[in-house]
């Protein structure tokens, strides 16, 4: 399942940095990213699904990891929001994803945009939120 859908979680980071960077309309992103990044099939309707719903409950998403956070919200480097948001919004909303997929797909990508050791930051904050919205599961 991680590979098939690393794509269109790659791209739906992307999109959300854009989104808090620009405050542009996430349609008009969307489109963008479906045209230049030549999504289709499953990559297209998942990357579709996991921007629109996270743009669209952002304020929700983000209480289920604040309060694991070391600062505020507002000092988070964007990558990170976007990553956390992808991988909390997964926990929260998808109990099909394993966990450790979840996660591990988080780490990846905070690997790939952002710095240094930020994945590491990711990989504590998710692995608290997993384990208050996925009990029945192992982190």
């Amino acid at each position: 399942m991680a590979n098939s859908r690393h794509l269109a979680r790659q791209c739906a980071v992307q999109a959300l940095y854009q989104w808090s960077i620009t405050g542009q309309a996430p349609s008009s992103i969307e489109r963008s990213f479906i045209f230049n990044r030549h999504l289709s099939g499953k990559h297209r309707s998942f990357f579709l699904h996991l921007v629109r719903m996270i743009a669209a409950n952002a304020d929700d998403i983000d209480r289920l990891f604040v309060p694991h956070l070391d600062r505020s919200k507002d000092q988070l480097d964007l990558v990170a929001l976007a990553v956390l948001r992808v991988g909390a919004f997964e926990l929260a909303h998808h109990a099909e994803a394993p966990v450790k997929v979840v996660i591990n797909e988080a780490i990846d990508l905070a690997k790939e945009f952002g710095s240094d050791h930020g994945y590491k930051y990711i990989n504590g904050v998710l692995d608290k939120v997993a384990k208050e919205v996925r009990v029945d599961q192992e982190a």
